[in-house]
């Protein structure tokens, strides 16, 4: 009999996308898994639909055991993750949110890398990304393109990984992450207080725990590109939310290991980000770009310091 692997649904107001996410995880040609729905006390009807689903005879024979997890208040994606994975009984774990959908060889891949790859316990790989739906058509790009020559070049340390990390969030592929119960738990999960932000504080702190992050080339999972994606970036806002949201994250986790010029440097985006927000200046326009560039490079002193310093480091 294969290994079980646990695969947790992490959801919140997932009603129109969650049925096609369980559907990918039944089709998975990995025998032996256990299914969780960990959600996050939606709004909509996501636990009736998810609940309906788990209730077909088919399905309570594909899966060794089923969970549904809620709660009474909306907790924050952190959270949310420590439950499933508190809930999760197997040793390897593989996410999912609401609304992506496992490729069919997903575990299968991920068991058989681990397999020969002793020492992987935090495993990411390439996503296809499609946008509104998973129809061929739809496709728009898989994600990283770029390997080896990016974080994950097999010669990097996790110290290496941890200096990378420290300077900017270079994972886009988080959809793909595939992991080992107990290494998670060695770093005491995730940050509860970063209701928003979950990945980038752990890969930090993983790193910086000597636990190297491994990869392989090959596309594992669907990521929906969708208005109603709590994460959703859009092309017509002039910079991320994540400028504003991440920067409490950056300044517990990352300003520690950073120059003092490269933290003032962030300091003065994030506080340029919400003078523009402020002021409703958020369009993705020629005339707001052009005074966001001016605001955050040109009349930024820190810019200038921290350009002369790795030109001086080169």
């Amino acid at each position: 009999m294969s290994i079980l692997v646990s695969v947790p649904v992490v959801t919140y107001n997932a009603a129109f996308f969650v049925e096609e996410t369980l559907e990918s995880i039944y089709n998975q040609t990995h025998a032996n898994l256990e299914l969780i729905v960990s959600d996050d006390c939606s709004k909509d009807n996501t636990v009736e639909i998810v609940t309906k689903w788990c209730e077909q005879d088919r399905v309570k024979a594909r899966f060794s055991n089923i969970k549904i997890i809620t709660v009474p208040k909306n907790t924050g994606v952190s959270a949310n993750c420590n439950r499933a994975i508190t809930a999760s009984t197997a040793d390897w774990i593989k996410f999912i949110a609401g609304d992506d959908i496992l490729l069919n060889t997903c575990i299968e891949d991920n068991m058989n890398f681990v397999a020969t790859n002793l020492e992987a316990n935090i495993v990411f790989s390439q996503v296809d990304v499609y946008q509104d739906t998973f129809e061929q058509e739809k496709y728009t790009k898989t994600i990283p393109s770029i390997y080896p020559d990016n974080l994950m070049h097999e010669s990097f340390l996790a110290k290496e990984q941890f200096k990378i990390l420290v300077q900017s969030d270079r994972i886009n592929y988080t959809p793909s992450y595939f992991f080992n119960k107990q290494t998670i738990l060695s770093v005491n999960g995730y940050d509860e207080n970063n209701k928003l932000v979950e990945d980038y504080p752990m890969w930090l702190k993983l790193t910086k725990a000597n636990i190297r992050l491994c990869y392989f080339h090959k596309p594992t999972v669907g990521y929906r590109i969708h208005s109603n994606a709590t994460n959703n970036t859009g092309d017509n806002l002039l910079f991320k939310p994540s400028v504003i949201n991440g920067h409490q994250v950056r300044k517990t986790f990352a300003h520690p290991f950073l120059p003092w010029y490269q933290v003032m440097k962030e300091n003065w985006v994030f506080k340029t980000a919400q003078l523009f927000k402020k002021m409703g200046l958020v369009k993705n326009s020629p005339l707001n770009n052009l005074l966001y560039k001016i605001s955050i490079v040109y009349i930024n002193p820190f810019h200038y310091v921290d350009f002369i310093n790795r030109k001086i480091k080169r």
